[in-house]
């Protein structure tokens, strides 16, 4: 008669290539659906970081046409308002440090949007808030595998 220990080792033996095979599936199958779900975020990243600086671009634009072309139909600020707070939704999206950073543009639109065409100050801080904005969401793109 076997002892208990004897059969199971010998069913291990027998089965070692089955054993190993199933290991080597689960974790195959595990690190696939691991990076599935990694190149599906950074799609979404990608997409919403485009996106963003398709509207940073745009606002930048405005600010230029109101500013230093004095065109008011070009340069509307309600529009302003649009770009702005869909550039802040978007970031919403995104990883730190691009939502702070259109946090910070929402504000500095808030503050100096109506000194657009009259003082250098707030164009500057505007552009500075842009140009922030659209750096961060660059790095966060250049970090991306």
């Amino acid at each position: 008669m076997r002892s208990p220990d004897l059969s199971i080792l010998e069913q291990f033996r027998r089965n070692f290539v089955a054993l190993v095979s199933l290991v080597i599936a689960v974790t195959s199958l595990s690190y696939t659906s691991w990076r599935n779900e990694q190149t599906e975020e950074n799609r979404n990243y990608r997409v919403a970081a485009f996106e963003t600086l398709l509207k940073l671009g745009e606002l930048q634009q405005l600010v230029f046409h109101r500013h230093y072309d004095q065109e008011l139909d070009k340069g509307n600020p309600r529009a302003g308002w649009a770009y702005v707070l869909t550039i802040r939704d978007l970031s919403m999206l995104l990883p730190t440090p691009v939502p702070e950073s259109t946090k910070e543009l929402t504000d500095t639109w808030g503050y100096h949007w109506q000194g657009l065409g009259s003082n250098q100050d707030s164009a500057d801080a505007i552009t500075q808030a842009i140009d922030n904005s659209r750096n961060n969401t660059l790095a966060l793109l250049q970090s991306l595998n």
